[in-house]
């Protein structure tokens, strides 16, 4: 196991965003200020988010024109989710299976004035969903660091960090595009902090096709972290 690739120094990561002296009540991402609750994951401590934002085409300069309805995984404090709604998308739906982050999320889309088409949801995955719910986009930025399979999360914070036996990833790619409307799109945000090989072997089992969309390399701190959206189908 590579470094970077280390769940123990991920988990490390998780602990340390939530005790830090310097975690901020605010902060500025995607050319706004957004609040950040105590055990949310914190955008100010990963490039992760920014590089999720570039890829979707809702920050940089290739940006995408966002239509039609959006299912939001794993929301966190909501800047995604939020920014999608601002550029076009109604409804989005949020889900977080932190209830912290599912307040987080709502408190942030009060202050950018989208709670009339963006709801949040407390959510295992799909768990709170209807099964005739179907969206234009189903979204998910993963927590792609594969854990062993006997590893319990403490917090439900380090469920934003790993993945133990890719069970989650798992679920993802077998049940999302159930709800996917017609002619609609699956994606997953994953890292090369993942195990690429792995997510593939999970994808065949289940019977899904993962293209890659677009990438993108990211400092941090003394690394280069290749960023990755992946489309799913069905073959």
């Amino acid at each position: 196991m590579t470094e970077i690739k280390n769940y123990l120094r991920s988990l490390e990561r998780s602990r340390a965003a939530l005790r830090s002296k310097d975690r901020p009540r605010t902060f500025a991402l995607a050319g706004r200020e957004w609040d950040l609750l105590d055990g949310v994951f914190a955008p100010p401590f990963s490039a992760s988010t920014g590089a999720a934002m570039e890829l979707l085409g809702l920050t940089g300069p290739e940006r995408a024109s966002w239509q039609g309805s959006l299912l939001e995984v794993g929301s966190g404090t909501g800047v995604i989710a939020i920014c999608a709604a601002l550029a076009g998308c109604d409804p989005v739906t949020a889900l977080d299976i932190n209830e912290q982050a599912v307040r987080n999320t709502a408190l942030n889309a009060r202050r950018h004035g989208v709670t009339d088409r963006l709801t949040a949801v407390h959510s295992d995955l799909f768990d709170a969903l209807g099964t005739e719910e179907r969206y234009d986009t189903v979204y998910w930025h993963s927590p792609f660091v594969l854990a062993p399979p006997t590893y319990r999360h403490e917090t439900v914070h380090e469920q934003a960090y790993v993945d133990p036996g890719y069970r989650a990833h798992r679920r993802y790619l077998a049940e999302a595009p159930a709800f996917a409307a017609e002619g609609g799109r699956v994606l997953l945000h994953f890292s090369d902090r993942g195990d690429i090989d792995a997510l593939h072997a999970i994808a065949a089992e289940c019977g899904r096709a993962l293209q890659v969309l677009g990438s993108r390399r990211i400092g941090e701190g003394t690394e280069t972290v290749e960023h990755i959206l992946y489309g799913i189908t069905a073959p």
